[in-house]
């Protein structure tokens, strides 16, 4: 037989067509840099999980968040370490918080940057889990009323989105309503719409000290193995006013990525969560693997399953990398 006149590798043979060609792009301004903020002056305590990652006192957040808007990314994502902890999360609504002290700071040093915090109560509750207790079990309804007040806060502070993490059903709807009563109908939130019980957070809650004393979140959060459950999950989400959603953890789930957005067709976050980043960092370590090499396939098989935007660890070394490969 005749050899085939299509020869694949013939848009391969130089960088210059391999880049004509290519699908998928990745850039610093699809890039989320997540940031942990805790009370204090002049606190920077690295994190043993999470390599190159501290915790930060108000004014080094600014200057992390200055650097990063430096670097092309657009947006921060911003999670408070408050000074303490009680059993409804109070701190979390607290208009003199950490994170909202830091959202008024980072906007007033970096007015063009997207700032983005965490909604949730995790870090706040003197129990680690993300609402109220009734019993061992989280009171689902008693806790959207403080997670609308907690949204409302951010609203004040001048956050640029709302991101609910919790998983409590209704939340959306709940949280929507409170902005528009408040004046905030034009502010958008980004759901974690599909947020499944990972062993792949562990270094984050190490980071934010919200590991929960009793039991787990696998009564809220999804069972990894429910593909079809997190398309209702994002479903429910958009039905209540989402404008963007979430895929959590990002690489494991890279099928429910694609899912979400063939099912939407609308924006679509995925979070390239601690652990994902511990193992990359460790595996380069120890000379395993090649660290930027590996961040930035790692980064584009994200955007390639159809993320529109990669929260990530990695940002501000991943958006230097693509700056010099540019």
């Amino acid at each position: 037989m005749p050899f085939p006149a299509t020869r694949m590798r013939r848009l391969r043979r130089s960088a210059p067509l391999r880049a004509l060609v290519r699908e998928t792009s990745v850039s610093a301004a699809d890039l989320i840099l997540p940031l942990f903020v805790t009370h204090g002056s002049d606190r920077r305590e690295p994190i043993a999980t999470l390599p190159g990652v501290a915790r930060l006192s108000i004014e080094n957040a600014v200057a992390e968040a200055a650097e990063a808007a430096a670097l092309g990314i657009p947006a921060v994502m911003l999670f408070g370490i408050p000074a303490g902890k009680d059993a409804e999360g109070s701190g979390a609504w607290d208009d003199e918080g950490v994170v909202q002290l830091a959202i008024r700071a980072i906007k007033e040093r970096s007015p063009e940057l997207l700032v983005i915090p965490d909604l949730c109560l995790c870090e706040y509750t003197s129990h680690g889990h993300c609402g109220v207790l009734s019993g061992d079990t989280v009171d689902n309804d008693a806790t959207l009323p403080l997670l609308a007040r907690t949204a409302v806060s951010h609203a004040r502070a001048g956050a640029d989105l709302i991101a609910p993490s919790d998983m409590m059903d209704g939340r959306v709807g709940a949280i929507r309503a409170a902005l528009d009563e408040e004046g905030f109908a034009d502010l958008p939130i980004l759901a974690y719409s599909a947020k499944f019980a990972s062993v792949f957070y562990g270094p984050f809650r190490e980071a934010a000290d919200s590991t929960p004393a009793t039991g787990d979140r696998r009564g809220y959060q999804m069972d990894p193995a429910n593909g079809e459950e997190a398309l209702r999950e994002v479903l429910l989400d958009v039905e209540e006013g989402a404008d963007l959603v979430m895929v959590k953890p990002a690489l494991p789930y890279l099928d429910i990525v694609r899912r979400v957005k063939d099912a939407t067709r609308m924006p679509v976050v995925a979070y390239n969560v601690g652990g994902e980043y511990a193992m990359v960092k460790a595996a380069a370590a120890a000379g395993a693997l090649d660290e930027r090499a590996t961040v930035l396939e790692v980064l584009t098989s994200i955007r390639r399953a159809g993320a529109d935007a990669v929260i990530t660890y990695h940002a501000k070394d991943a958006a230097r990398w693509l700056s010099e490969r540019n």
